[in-house]
């Protein structure tokens, strides 16, 4: 379970934020809605540790993740946490299947290796193991992006503007496979997005 209470974050030049209380359930899936520039991606960015609210409260899975230190914040998210965001950011230099192995590498997890054979099949991505990314299609490697944030069977699963760039067939075929992935982990599934085509895909929604 998410909570969020009472959340401000203020940047350098100035401009502060406050946003809503909010709660999203263990294993269901939720939508952060708004226009370009309203702050959705901050709001995800906080929810997911990447930045540090000045002040509020977020708890996942019990633990007020605004308490944790660096370090213990880098802990906290390589154990419990998926993010997808807008662009794959794939390393160019590694294969599909070393991008993936990275997040259980960077997550001190265990070796994963039957795990990322499961989800790249389940991902139509097994024909594509030893090929590098520099050489797959943009709708690969946002698969491949999946499948890295999937691996370690986090807690949350947070998505940031997965389908902006999609047609409406990959779109829709996006969302499906996030949500399918989150189910398997029992993950809590976040996305943020100005994307109205996915609104109807979710019931559980805030506006910023």
């Amino acid at each position: 379970m998410i909570a969020v209470k009472n959340l401000t974050h203020s940047f350098s030049d100035g401009t502060a934020l406050t946003f809503p209380d909010w709660q999203v359930a263990k294993g269901s899936s939720a939508l952060i809605l708004g226009a370009s520039g309203c702050g959705k991606t901050t709001f995800l960015h906080l929810l997911s540790g990447l930045l540090k609210a000045q002040s509020g409260e977020i708890k996942i899975e019990g633990q007020n993740i605004l308490e944790l230190n660096t370090s213990q914040l880098d802990h906290f998210r390589g154990k419990h946490i998926g993010f997808v965001f807008q662009k794959p950011h794939l390393v160019q230099s590694l294969s599909v299947y070393e991008n993936i192995l990275l997040a259980p590498f960077l997550g001190q997890k265990m070796s994963q290796k039957k795990r990322i054979d499961h989800v790249m099949a389940e991902l139509g991505i097994g024909e594509l193991r030893n090929k590098p990314v520099s050489q797959i299609s943009q709708g690969q490697a946002q698969r491949v992006a999946i499948a890295r944030a999937v691996i370690n069977e986090p807690d949350v699963l947070f998505g940031d503007e997965p389908t902006a760039s999609l047609d409406d067939e990959s779109c829709h075929s996006v969302i499906q496979l996030l949500k399918k992935q989150a189910q398997e982990c029992n993950a809590t599934l976040i996305i943020a997005t100005h994307d109205s085509r996915v609104k109807s895909e979710f019931e559980n929604q805030v506006q910023l």
